[in-house]
């Protein structure tokens, strides 16, 4: 059974999440306000933040913790922000960190990073 999850606003056509099952897909997060799904631009951290506070309201609005991501893909503007996305990760996540690609060189001019993740939610 597929579920879409209700978790603020996009002006494109995709649902924020999907859960499925005992999984959660939730779709790229970039700095967007969740409220207008209006891009917020701002420097690298900025936007990592922003992206992944997004993504982690829509991981608890599809009834998960945080620390039931289990996967995650990120994706950066510029091979330049690596060091400094390494650096932040860690400020987001903990041990036993999800599995994780990263992606660069792959986004449009208006973000500097996106993320997206997949959860395992408990039976409740």
């Amino acid at each position: 059974m597929k579920q879409p999850i209700s978790a603020g606003a996009t002006k494109l056509p995709f649902s924020l999440a999907i859960r499925a099952n005992n999984f959660l897909f939730v779709s790229g997060q970039a700095s967007v306000d969740l409220k207008t799904g209006e891009i917020v631009p701002g420097t690298f951290a900025e936007e990592m933040r922003r992206a992944i506070s997004n993504m982690r309201h829509i991981v608890e609005s599809g009834g998960g913790q945080w620390t039931d991501v289990v996967k995650v893909t990120s994706y950066l503007r510029r091979d330049s922000d690596l060091a400094e996305y390494n650096r932040l990760f860690v400020n987001f996540f903990s041990e036993p960190y999800p599995a994780r690609t990263t992606l660069i060189n792959c986004l449009p001019t208006t973000i500097l990073f996106e993320i997206d993740c997949i959860a395992e939610l408990s039976d409740d």
